[in-house]
């Protein structure tokens, strides 16, 4: 897995042109069926791809937590949402909540998440390739396939699916 995550980011780099015309494509013409291709593809790579080998999603980038998130996970804390704001998030740039630092605090060393049962939503459907409606997150996509190597492969398979 080491080797892999060392050489995704060139090979998405090397495929970054490629993928953002396809997205563009998709983008104004997407097949009627393109969610459950998707679904397939997602659901066909997690069967193969164990997160648990990689986490590099909690060891690179930090998730947003919703106003929902903040509640939840404060409550399992037992913490005010407002403490468990200032212990553990800041603000970013578009004003929203994200990790103060990245690996992510709740990674073990094991690779396991300490908050796995109460984790933030965008965690729990990252890397968001078997979202309904995917071609309108293609620029996350573009992102996730830099730091996911199951987004990477999903992505590849879809361009053969429906066609590059």
């Amino acid at each position: 897995m080491e080797q892999i995550l060392k050489e995704l980011p060139k090979k998405a780099q090397e495929k970054h042109n490629e993928n953002r015309k396809f997205f563009a494509k998709l983008k104004k013409r997407p097949p009627k069926n393109l969610d459950y291709v998707m679904q397939e593809l997602h659901y066909e790579e997690f069967q193969r791809t164990d997160c648990l080998e990689c986490a590099n999603c909690c060891k690179t980038t930090g998730p947003l937590f919703t106003k929902a998130d903040v509640e939840r996970i404060s409550k399992h804390f037992r913490l005010k949402p407002q403490k468990f704001i200032e212990q553990y998030l800041r603000i970013d740039d578009e004003n929203d909540y994200v990790l103060q630092e990245v690996p992510c605090t709740f990674l073990g060393a094991d690779n396991y998440c300490s908050i796995y049962d109460v984790r933030p939503k965008a965690c729990r459907e990252f890397p968001h390739t078997d979202r309904k409606k995917f071609q309108q997150i293609s620029n996350l996509t573009l992102k996730n396939v830099a730091i996911c190597p199951a987004a990477f492969n999903i992505v590849e398979k879809m361009k053969k699916a429906i066609g590059n």
